[in-house]
C-alpha cells in the first residue's frame, strides 16, 4: 500500500514541479504578467503538466524537486557564462596574426552513469565554441579540441567537463 502511495506521491510533486517550472519559463519569455498572457500560460502550462509528468521518469530524469530546479537554473548561467567566454576567445585566435590554434582530439572521463545527463554535458561541451564532441562511450568522451593544452586525461577533464559536470552530478544525483 505505501509504495502506491509513495508513486502517486512522485507523480504529484513532479506535476507540481513542472507546472511551476513551465510558468517560470513562460513568464520569462513573455516578460509580462497581464492577465491574458498569464491566463494563457497556466492553461498551457497546466496542459503540458498533465501530459508531460507521466512520461517524466521515463524519459531518465530524477525526480524534480526543488534543489535541482535551482541548480538547473544556476547551471543554464554556467553555461551561458562558458558559452560567452569561448566566444570570445575563438574570435581573439580568428583575428590574432598567426592564429594561435593547436586543434586535436583529447579524452575526458565522466562520473555521470545516467545516458541524459551523458547527453547533456556533450551538447554543453558542444555548444562552447572551440570544443565539439565527437562520441559518447561508456564514462569517455572523445573531443576535438581548438587548442589542445594536455593530453592527460585528468587535466583535460578538469579544464573541458567539470565545469559542467559539477552541476550535473547534483540534477541527476
Amino acid at each position: 500500500m505505501s509504495e502506491i502511495t509513495g508513486k502517486e506521491n512522485h507523480k504529484v510533486r513532479n506535476f507540481l514541479y513542472l507546472f511551476i517550472f513551465l510558468i517560470i519559463i513562460w513568464l520569462a519569455l513573455t516578460s509580462s504578467i497581464q492577465w491574458q498572457e498569464l491566463t494563457a500560460g497556466i492553461v498551457i502550462s497546466l496542459f503540458l503538466s498533465f501530459i508531460l509528468s507521466k512520461y517524466y521518469l521515463k524519459l531518465g530524469f530524477p525526480p524534480l524537486s526543488i534543489k535541482r530546479i535551482v541548480f538547473f537554473f544556476i547551471y543554464i548561467g554556467v553555461l551561458f557564462k562558458e558559452i560567452l567566454s569561448a566566444n570570445i576567445d575563438v574570435a581573439y585566435r580568428i583575428i590574432h596574426p598567426k592564429m594561435p590554434i593547436k586543434p586535436g582530439i583529447v579524452v575526458i572521463k565522466t562520473v555521470l552513469k545516467q545516458d541524459i545527463a551523458k547527453m547533456i554535458l556533450a551538447n554543453s561541451i558542444t555548444l562552447t565554441p572551440g570544443t565539439f564532441t565527437l562520441d559518447i562511450i561508456d564514462d569517455i568522451l572523445l573531443i576535438h579540441w581548438i587548442n589542445v593544452k594536455t593530453k592527460d586525461v585528468d587535466e583535460a577533464t578538469r579544464m573541458i567537463g567539470e565545469r559542467f559536470e559539477r552541476y550535473l552530478k547534483i540534477i541527476f544525483a
